[in-house]
């Protein structure tokens, strides 16, 4: 496996300013000198750059699966904001896919997987794919954005949940309700959990090799967490994630970088993903982030959660609702500015300038609160 990049010299100061560390800072809960922020599909079609480069590469596949148009995909939302992360353009299905089911994108439909995992058998064939061979093309597209930043901002890698990946790889696609998969979990939990199982130690290892490679955070999708119960989601989610932490804090790449959960939908387990080892919580907009931060704001930072739909409303609105989360926050250490799910892409780009602006305008004059606060903790 390949050395991950060196650190990058002089470019990290230690009071805890500058835009090339204060994500990394949010989100081990130290001081910043102005909340950081980033956005969820930042790269994507809402950016008229994006939708040039996708056409230039002929499909999303190959753009994916090219890294240096991934690596230019990823560069262009830093390039034209000034947001404090860079996020890998990826996909979530790539490593099912790397298991052999068979991606591919159905026009109007999204994901499909030609080979569905149905039966105990097709478990049984699914394995742990090396993430340096089958997944080369990530690996150099990590590689090759770490270079190009030049310690600008942080580089962000991620992957699906377990769960998530299971519902993708049972359906064979997207899904209204996904109740095949919840079918399977509740008339044979042994074998989901067989499936799970691979997927956690897939997930982990894929998520080492982009820590090995260079990036400086991690995130797990657990997109579909809030299609289940709250007890069901204990069992067959937030143990696997609960797994994955432990396999990387227990990996030499991965033990120091911090891992942050995003499960949409599953506000009522937010104590229980605490516990699992993470850094961080991604919040969706369903539930104020200052009930969040009173939840479980002492054990990990959070990440969120403004409403996506407030990006396609005035500059004033904006404003006005970005303040509203940072205040309901309050003037604590350990917040990642963030939408509650990602971009539309209706949004017109020059309401993100004026997200990124107001939120590092309205805690540039709470920097000092900001930092006693830290410093109390």
């Amino acid at each position: 496996m390949s050395k991950p990049p060196e650190p990058d010299s002089g470019q990290v100061r230690q009071d805890g300013s500058g835009r090339s560390n204060r994500f990394l800072h949010a989100l081990r809960r130290e001081p910043v000198d102005v909340t950081p922020i980033w956005i969820m599909r930042q790269a994507g079609r809402y950016l008229p750059e994006y939708r040039a480069t996708r056409e230039l590469a002929g499909s999303f596949l190959e753009l994916m699966q090219t890294p240096e148009l991934a690596c230019e995909v990823t560069l262009q939302p830093v390039e034209r904001f000034d947001l404090d992360a860079a996020i890998l353009f990826s996909d979530i299905l790539t490593v099912p896919d790397a298991m052999g089911l068979g991606l591919h994108f159905v026009e109007g439909e999204g994901p499909k997987f030609s080979r569905p995992v149905r039966t105990h058998a097709d478990i049984e064939r699914l394995a742990v794919p090396d993430p340096e061979s089958s997944l080369w093309y990530v690996m150099d597209a990590v590689r090759l954005v770490r270079r190009e930043l030049k310690g600008r901002v942080p580089l962000i890698g991620f992957a699906g949940s377990p769960w998530t990946l299971a519902c993708y790889m049972i359906e064979g696609g997207g899904s209204r309700d996904f109740a095949r998969v919840k079918a399977l979990a509740l008339d044979n939990p042994a074998l989901m959990h067989k499936l799970l199982g691979v997927n956690a130690k897939a997930v982990a290892t894929y998520l080492a090799a982009q820590a090995a490679a260079g990036a400086q955070a991690l995130m797990i999708f657990d997109t579909w967490g809030g299609l289940l119960a709250p007890a069901m989601f204990l069992e067959f989610s937030q143990r696997y994630l609960g797994q994955i932490a432990l396999l990387l804090r227990a990996d030499p790449h991965a033990c120091s970088v911090p891992l942050i959960l995003f499960s949409k939908g599953a506000n009522a387990s937010l104590e229980a993903l605490a516990d699992t080892g993470c850094a961080a919580l991604g919040v969706d907009w369903t539930l104020p982030i200052g009930e969040a931060r009173r939840r479980v704001g002492e054990h990990v930072a959070l990440q969120g959660n403004l409403d996506p739909a407030v990006m396609l409303a005035s500059p004033d609105v904006i404003r006005r609702e970005a303040r509203r989360v940072l205040d309901d926050f309050g003037p604590y250490p350990g917040h990642v500015f963030n939408l509650g799910h990602g971009i539309t892409p209706d949004v017109d780009p020059e309401h993100v300038s004026v997200l990124v602006e107001a939120v590092h305008a309205c805690r540039a004059t709470a920097g000092t609160a900001m930092r006693t606060a830290g410093n109390a903790t």
